[in-house]
């Protein structure tokens, strides 16, 4: 049996920031059959996405490298960055305007996991929208959206 899905992959460098990642997200989930009919969910992945590429930057100093994968069953959103540490969650103080990202992917994701690597760290979380069966013809597509248009 072929394994099929679609995904898309894409480099934020810290001069950019977060909101590129949103509706660079937000333009490619459009393409996906249970977006329109789950916008709670498209605005969850999109918050998680806001707050990974924000980490990368502000934390780890480093661009972010985004990967959305949908397998037909979990929209997988995988954000690596250049620091090995992983992220830890924080108590902050309310008037403190920081250290809630972990909290909230945490709370949004179906699922979510860290991983270290030689390179840096992959932090990688899980949605998975009730119409995922709408899906039922998901084609092998993977893409770069380079800025240099190279691959």
């Amino acid at each position: 049996m072929a394994v099929k899905a679609m995904g898309w992959a894409h480099s934020f460098p810290m001069s950019e920031g977060a909101r590129a990642g949103r509706e660079w997200t937000r333009e490619r989930l459009k393409s996906l059959p249970w977006a329109a009919a789950e916008p709670d969910t498209v605005d969850s992945v999109v918050l998680a996405v806001s707050e990974l590429i924000t980490n990368a930057h502000i934390h780890a100093h480093s661009d972010a490298h985004l990967v959305l994968t949908w397998d037909g069953d979990c929209l997988h959103v995988s954000v690596h960055d250049e620091d090995p540490a992983l992220p830890r969650q924080r108590e902050p103080e309310p008037e403190e305007v920081s250290g809630r990202g972990v909290a909230i992917v945490r709370e949004l994701a179906d699922e979510w996991g860290m991983k270290c690597q030689r390179h840096g760290k992959t932090v990688t979380a899980c949605f998975r929208p009730a119409d995922a069966d709408a899906d039922a013809d998901v084609s092998s597509d993977v893409s770069s959206d380079r800025p240099d248009g190279g691959s």
